[in-house]
């Protein structure tokens, strides 16, 4: 496989349902094509990890479990998708107490991505994220 974006999309799917470790193998899916599409050198490249490693965890949780992780990258950005078990909507918590484990994973989610949001349907939805190509290109890191 060529290093690089190439023009027009790419999409790279793996399937998680009864998968272990699925959040373990969704970031190494995921660091693989930051990889081989060039985009693995910036600090944003370890914010998109983290913001797997959120989306799927979320899922495994929360939502019936992951089925599914889709990466979609083109020269504007870069399209997370995590597919799950339940059309239930996430919900952030309002204000996640300090010392107390759990309800930052959306907190993480928005703050990390350029926007996000999710797409019920049949038995279960998408929660999606998206990262400009801009921060992610070699030489670019983060600036949050």
């Amino acid at each position: 496989m060529s290093v690089g974006l190439p023009s027009g999309r790419q999409r790279r799917r793996l399937a998680l349902v009864g998968v272990p470790g699925a959040v373990a193998r969704g970031r190494d899916f995921t660091r693989q094509a930051l990889r081989d599409w060039g985009w693995d050198k910036t600090e944003t490249s370890e914010d998109t990890l983290l913001l797997v490693s959120e989306l799927l965890t979320n899922a495994s949780l929360h939502a019936n479990g992951c089925r599914e992780l889709v990466l979609i990258a083109d020269e504007t950005a870069l399209h997370i998708e995590v597919h799950d078990g339940t059309t239930t909507p996430p919900v952030r918590h309002p204000a996640p107490q300090r010392g107390v484990p759990g309800g930052r994973g959306l907190y993480i989610v928005e703050r990390l991505s350029d926007r996000w949001g999710t797409q019920a349907y049949g038995t279960g939805k998408a929660v999606w994220a998206e990262i400009e190509a801009s921060r992610l290109e070699d030489g670019m890191p983060a600036e949050r």
